[in-house]
């Protein structure tokens, strides 16, 4: 039986397009708060747990060695637009560790951001990886590289010490082996292992609240979270859902996009963790069932008020006429 449909597109009064999906909202024990779907299907979470990558930033004391603050730690964090603000920030980390753009493994692609990418082309310039959305996450890596004495030219290999510690964060993170799981490349090079939307949500239960974790994994994940809340945009970048979500929430919400219609949220006052996958990849209905889900679970009706743009984003035309709306459906809708 496949997944409910979760959001509708409409043009009109007509449902042009229909996405299905599935949604996990667990505590760190695994206890089952709404489960939307088959949530025992494995996905991969990409960068969604970014996050728990950017630990070893942290842990190995590179973060520390080199004076690293908000911004860098979220930009570890990021999933950023290649906007001026996120390559001077992912420079300074790579100058940091005596290192340039040609230590990153992400490889190259245009600014996320139409403007940055557009600028970059009137000024005679090329892409190159520091624009990729990963790069603080990889600088990230190499800084670790640097502060345990780990070889940098191979930091994006399974094998490496500091990819080691990234699945051991996963595994304690999300309660699961992910050697009994699948493991495949990310887009920018590193590994990625598939596991069940409802570990992946467990994961950012943890996130939310450090709950079996060590006294300092949990300070160092405290500090992430602090950071991504602090500099909101340095995690996306203008006009981005992550980071419109945060601004307007605070530390109340960490939610990170992965790819392939996967959204994940962390909810520390409630300490639970939301995993949302939509089947066909469509971002903008991942990005409405993700909200959706935030408004059926938080109490005050202020909170639904703030994520209603969110939860029914409007559809215009090229002249900026309403022509139809992305809206929760099914037993999403609200």
């Amino acid at each position: 039986m496949g997944n409910p449909v979760l959001v509708e597109v409409t043009r009109g009064t007509v449902v042009e397009s229909r996405h299905a999906g599935a949604v996990a909202v667990v505590d760190t024990t695994g206890r089952v708060v709404l489960s939307l779907g088959d949530v025992e299907r494995p996905v991969f979470p990409r960068s969604a747990v970014k996050a728990i990558q950017a630990l070893p930033l942290i842990e190995s004391g590179a973060a520390d060695r080199f004076g690293f603050g908000a911004e860098e730690l979220a930009l570890a964090c990021a999933s950023h637009s290649g906007e001026p603000g996120h390559v001077e920030t992912a420079e300074r980390m790579l100058r940091s560790a005596s290192l340039d753009v040609s230590a990153l493994k992400c490889g190259a692609h245009w600014p996320l951001n139409s403007e940055a990418s557009r600028a970059l082309v009137r000024s005679g310039g090329t892409a190159t990886a520091i624009h990729n959305n990963c790069s603080g996450k990889h600088a990230g890596f190499i800084c670790a590289c640097c502060a345990i004495g780990a070889d940098v030219g191979s930091y994006h290999e399974p094998e490496h010490p500091v990819q080691r510690e990234v699945k051991a964060a996963l595994e304690s993170f999300s309660g699961i082996a992910l050697s009994d799981h699948v493991q495949a490349t990310d887009g920018c090079s590193v590994p990625t292992w598939a596991m069940p939307l409802s570990a992946l949500a467990r994961a950012f239960a943890v996130i939310a609240t450090g709950a079996g974790l060590g006294p300092e994994r949990a300070k160092a994940m405290a500090r992430l979270r602090g950071a991504v809340a602090e500099k909101p945009w340095h995690v996306a970048g203008t006009g981005r859902f992550c980071t419109e979500i945060m601004r307007a929430f605070g530390s109340r919400i960490f939610i990170k996009t992965g790819a392939e219609g996967v959204y994940c949220a962390a909810l520390p006052d409630q300490g639970w963790g939301i995993a949302v996958k939509c089947d066909d990849g469509a971002g903008r209905a991942a990005e409405v069932m993700v909200a959706a889900t935030l408004a059926w679970l938080l109490p005050e009706p202020v909170d639904r008020v703030a994520l209603q743009p969110f939860v029914v984003p409007t559809l215009r035309n090229w002249r900026g006429i309403e022509v139809g709306r992305v809206q929760p459906a099914g037993p999403l809708a609200l």
